[in-house]
């Protein structure tokens, strides 16, 4: 997702059409996580997931946070860079086209939760929001 870093991931009208996983773009307004927060949300122990769907375009787009709580700058940016690969693994397959998602980290345990589990409670999470 970063600017130097080739996509393994098609554009979106070609791969809606052919069933192939969708590139993810970032969140990057105030207000884009603002519309986020009003939006409905699943807790697991590893974060909270915020799904808005979103009228106009195909693409799925992805921010991530993690406040003071999660603990200093280290461990911040240590649970985002978890939440990136975990929502780059998930997200391209098993989100939803023309939904915002936003995945806040949790004190304690988005740094050290085993990442397995993680997939599984982001796969369980997008289920529960999609029904």
């Amino acid at each position: 997702m970063s600017a130097g870093q080739p996509e393994q991931n098609l554009s979106h009208p070609a791969a809606l059409s052919a069933g192939l996983p969708l590139r993810l773009y970032g969140l990057k307004k105030r207000s884009e996580f603002l519309a986020a927060a009003r939006a409905p949300r699943i807790a697991t122990p590893g974060f909270v997931l915020q799904a808005r769907k979103r009228d106009e375009g195909a693409e799925i787009r992805v921010g991530f946070t993690c406040s003071k709580k999660v603990g200093n700058s280290i461990a911040r940016n240590r649970a985002k860079r978890r939440l990136r690969a975990l929502a780059r693994l998930i997200l391209p397959t098993d989100g939803h086209a023309g939904t915002d998602y936003v995945l806040i980290g949790r004190a304690g345990n988005t740094g050290e939760r085993d990442f397995k589990m993680m997939q599984d409670d982001l796969r369980r999470a997008l289920r529960k929001l999609s029904s």
